[in-house]
């Protein structure tokens, strides 16, 4: 596809808009993940999270087909995104570290866990934009590249906005929970189940969501109490 050639823009411009449409999850677990980091370690997780994500998803791209194809593959996808919903809820990101906000761990575990929910929540949103791509390496790469400054943008104002809203943390721990609940229902292995019962799968996702949330907030108050108690002794 030629670069002057008016179905080459037409097609960067659908693979724009559909990163723009799909990046809405990424950018709240960017956020979340990097929300208890001092300033400029937010900035720098944001950062690396965002770029090794597109290039996570570049990579993703020519294998999602054929992953998409393993049965069970997003079934553990799903669970392992309930997890992570887990940890982002809980508070365990500073936890892990005696709870220091400077330590410098911090920022790998946050960029880790950018880099595995990314690649749990792409499976599907990559076929889309190969789709919009159709086969021109060059187009992919650029719309994808593009949509950096996209999750950069997304995932500095979602931390704002949880800054000033603390309800949005939630919020965003029930989104881990439904995509995750959407993963497990779109797996080979009961896809077709979940299609002849499509209120079932609305019924898992709505569950993952709240499943997270309550277990999420569990493990936070539990944390809360142990801190409690060991600034007491």
């Amino acid at each position: 596809m030629s670069v002057d050639s008016p179905e080459f823009w037409l097609a960067l411009g659908q693979i724009i808009w559909i990163n723009i449409i799909l990046s809405g999850d990424n950018a709240v677990v960017i956020a979340l993940a990097a929300r208890s980091l001092p300033p400029k370690q937010q900035r720098m997780a944001i950062l690396w999270g965002s770029g090794a994500a597109v290039v996570l998803r570049i990579v993703l791209t020519f294998l999602a087909a054929f992953l998409l194809k393993l049965p069970y593959l997003q079934i553990i996808g799903g669970l392992l995104l309930l997890w992570i919903g887990f940890q982002l809820l809980s508070g365990e990101e500073e936890e892990g570290d005696g709870g220091a906000k400077e330590g410098g761990g911090n920022l790998m575990v946050a960029v880790r866990t950018i880099l595995i929910a990314d690649l749990v929540m792409s499976l599907d949103n990559v076929i889309a934009v190969a789709l919009a791509a159709k086969g021109d390496f060059t187009l992919l790469v650029i719309g994808l590249a593009i949509s950096i400054p996209l999750v950069i943008f997304g995932s500095t104002l979602m931390i704002k906005l949880m800054e000033r809203f603390p309800v949005i943390v939630t919020l965003g721990a029930a989104l881990i929970g439904w995509v995750a609940g959407d993963a497990i229902s779109h797996d080979v292995a009961v896809k077709a189940f979940f299609e002849a019962n499509s209120w079932l799968s609305w019924v898992l996702k709505a569950g993952c969501a709240i499943f997270v949330v309550v277990v999420g907030k569990w493990l936070a108050a539990r944390a809360h109490r142990k801190a409690h108690a060991a600034r007491r002794a």
